[in-house]
């Protein structure tokens, strides 16, 4: 099955910050990519703020939230995270899953 809109992203890297920017779908068709290459585009330096724009993506399931947490959960062991333009799928799902409020604390973050 062709994906619609194939999940793409871009980095964009200074001294004190990434951006990570989705486009597309991120669902469990189109989730792998990102999860296999994850190590490679995205090594910050510790305490290197991490800021996930979630503007693009026109899609998201339980699939790609999962990998959402995972991701966030994951990186905050040495960096601070924050989602910018979370799009209400997001804040549902994260309220179906009973996680709104551990989400909520990568919503309001500045660099620590």
């Amino acid at each position: 099955m062709q994906d619609k809109n194939p999940l793409q992203w871009n980095i964009q890297q200074n001294s004190e910050s990434v951006i990570v920017q989705l486009f597309g779908e991120l669902t469990r068709d189109t989730l792998l990519p990102l999860w296999k290459q994850r190590a490679s585009f995205l090594s910050p330096k510790i305490n290197q703020h991490i800021y996930w724009d979630l503007k693009y993506l026109q899609h998201v399931d339980s699939a790609g939230f999962s990998l959402l947490i995972e991701l966030l959960n994951d990186y905050q062991k040495q960096n601070s995270n924050c989602m910018i333009n979370v799009p209400e799928v997001v804040n549902n799902l994260a309220e179906l899953f009973d996680l709104s409020d551990w989400l909520r604390s990568f919503l309001y973050c500045e660099n620590k």
